[in-house]
């Protein structure tokens, strides 16, 4: 059958990011051909004013302008765009759909919470399931997004999934508003978190959950600090153990420190270094909650799971 040329779009709260791959059409393997990310902030502060602000479009739109050319220039097929969290609450989204279609020639997507979940799901798991470890199931992927966060429970498929509405960017703006923030706004925040776990855990039974998978930015990003690494390496990241104690200090190291201390963390984006203090108190919570030792981490999620869906 050979293999099918696929683009895939995952516009998110915080970032853009593009996969171009080839996927083998009878084992669905993946070869990876270019993966990008460029933090676009398209969900700036949408959960206060419930719209899209010409910045942020702006920014967006010229993310659009370069991955045009980048999958024109691999000659992919087909070309899915999958619009996330924030687009779902944005009045304006006709102006945002708009600027996608004349630029890439397709409709953004903008896919409920349980499709973003399973997307989710299937990127990961994918991953794990090529590893040579052997990952005990059911699966817990997390994806901390910047305007909400996924919790999928499945072995070979999905069994439960949930999608609630906290994440890296709007608990940042919602809460964490000074530098560093307070103890106050930190406990205001985690009042959030835990209600989100709740509302999650009625649809998602977290105590079945034998492996727990990370997944997206603030994940990464979270594990190449604890790691220790001095740069991005995303081959040491990817399907690294990391133990609950070292999120929990590494969570509260980043929520005592200033913006410019986390600036100086050579891993950390510049794009992610004013949210990612929130990304680790979500994740933190996550794993106080559930009570499994380590969290694996996989750079493999949504992206590869939206160039998955292409093959059908």
């Amino acid at each position: 059958m050979g293999s099918k040329r696929v683009a895939a779009i995952d516009c998110g709260t915080n970032s853009i990011r593009l996969l171009v791959a080839d996927l083998d059409q009878a084992t669905g393997a993946e070869t990876e051909l270019e993966r990008r990310m460029l933090i676009v902030r398209l969900g700036q502060g949408v959960d206060a004013t419930g719209r899209f602000a010409d910045e942020a479009l702006a920014r967006t739109f010229a993310a659009c302008d370069e991955y045009a050319q980048v999958i024109a220039s691999y000659g992919a097929s087909e070309l899915r765009f999958v619009a996330t969290s924030a687009t779902r609450d944005a009045s304006n989204r006709e102006e945002f759909f708009a600027g996608v279609r004349s630029r890439l020639g397709v409709d953004p997507e903008v896919i409920s919470g349980d499709e973003e979940a399973s997307l989710s799901f299937r990127g990961a798991t994918q991953a794990l399931a090529d590893s040579a470890a052997d990952h005990a199931t059911p699966y817990l992927v997390v994806d901390i997004g910047g305007g909400s966060t996924e919790f999928v429970l499945g072995g070979e498929s999905v069994l439960a999934a949930r999608s609630v509405d906290v994440g890296c960017v709007r608990m940042t703006e919602r809460h964490l508003r000074t530098d560093p923030p307070t103890l106050e706004q930190i406990t205001a925040a985690r009042r959030d978190i835990d209600a989100a776990i709740d509302l999650a855990a009625q649809t998602v039974d977290l105590a079945k959950a034998k492996t727990l998978v990370g997944v997206a930015g603030s994940v990464t990003t979270l594990g190449a600090i604890a790691l220790g690494l001095t740069e991005y390496d995303r081959s040491r990241v990817h399907l690294s153990a990391i133990p609950v104690e070292t999120v929990r200090r590494t969570a509260g190291d980043l929520l005592a420190m200033s913006h410019d201390q986390r600036a100086a963390i050579p891993v950390i984006h510049p794009g992610r270094v004013d949210v990612i203090a929130a990304g680790g108190l979500i994740l933190a919570q996550i794993m106080d909650r559930l009570g499994l030792p380590e969290m694996i981490v996989s750079e493999h999620d949504i992206l590869d799971g939206i160039a998955y869906s292409l093959l059908g």
